[in-house]
């Protein structure tokens, strides 16, 4: 029975063109952006693990160039010490030179002072960002901290891991008196005086004083190398996670194009045949027109 009032095949055609454009507008918007779940309406689990991991992921990567920073501090610090033991070497060759009987002492500490100024200089210089590592009373605490990660705990919890440097154990001073380096690994070699006066047993006393400085500075070198070899360790290690997070999200939420362009294909094949089928049905009215003519 065929009636005006209600087109059973038109309804019919036209939701079926209806599924196939909803269908379609999907698959369209997959081939476009290159994922296959681009809202939690998509599905809310994958969606939600691969929001919280690019947030983390972004996290890490921020972690990564603090550790950037931090390893400019950390070779400024390095290249300071290296500097620094040069300096020692100096004065110890000179205490030396001063122990020959015939050496002038005078001559010899207007030499030793020029070194002990320029030790000063050297752990002035050694900032970067105007934090300086060689100098401990310039931080506000005794221990730098170099950001070297971002962790997400099983609970879920987050926090911000960091890698320690003992400046009140390594740094070359602590304080700078009226622009003179004081204290910390080298006070008491800043306080070497040599007079026409020293006896040699004041000389050896000074020579103990440097061997001591040296065996710190040296210390405080492989402190600061093996703190260099953690961050670079680190950096290589956060470079790898970053990768594994971004192919695991990519398995949850990007679209298998090949998938997709078979799909789209298909999909446009349909809503031709269903456009072409709606417009069939909607024809049927002028059937029934022909029966009155």
């Amino acid at each position: 029975m065929s009636s005006i009032n209600f087109n059973a095949g038109a309804t019919s055609a036209l939701e079926t063109l209806r599924n196939i454009n909803k269908d379609l507008q999907k698959t369209q918007n997959s081939v476009s952006t290159g994922e296959r779940v681009n809202s939690a309406s998509d599905g809310v689990s994958y969606w939600s693990i691969a929001t919280t991991m690019k947030s983390d992921n972004k996290a890490l990567g921020a972690a990564s160039d603090a550790l950037g920073v931090g390893a400019a501090k950390v070779d400024t610090a390095y290249a300071a010490t290296e500097s620094a033991i040069d300096v020692v070497n100096e004065i110890k060759a000179k205490l030396v030179t001063a122990s020959e009987s015939s050496a002038d002492k005078d001559q010899i500490n207007l030499e030793v002072e020029k070194l002990q100024e320029q030790l000063t200089a050297i752990g002035k210089a050694a900032s970067f960002n105007g934090e300086n590592w060689q100098i401990s009373g310039s931080n506000t605490s005794t221990t730098a901290k170099v950001v070297d990660g971002f962790v997400r705990e099983d609970s879920g919890t987050v926090k911000i891991t960091t890698a320690d440097f003992n400046l009140s154990s390594y740094a070359m001073f602590s304080t700078l008196a009226s622009d003179v380096g004081s204290g910390g690994i080298l006070g008491a070699v800043m306080t070497i005086a040599l007079t026409s006066a020293s006896t040699q047993g004041a000389i050896d006393g000074f020579m103990t004083t440097v061997e001591t400085a040296l065996s710190s500075l040296t210390d405080a070198g492989a402190a600061l190398g093996a703190l260099t070899t953690r961050i670079t360790l680190q950096d290589e290690f956060a470079s790898k996670i970053s990768d594994a997070i971004d192919s695991g999200v990519s398995r949850l939420i990007d679209a298998d194009m090949e998938e997709e362009s078979a799909k789209l294909s298909a999909l446009q094949t349909q809503q031709q045949l269903a456009v072409q089928s709606l417009s069939i049905a909607n024809s049927s009215g002028q059937n029934i027109l022909r029966l009155f003519q």
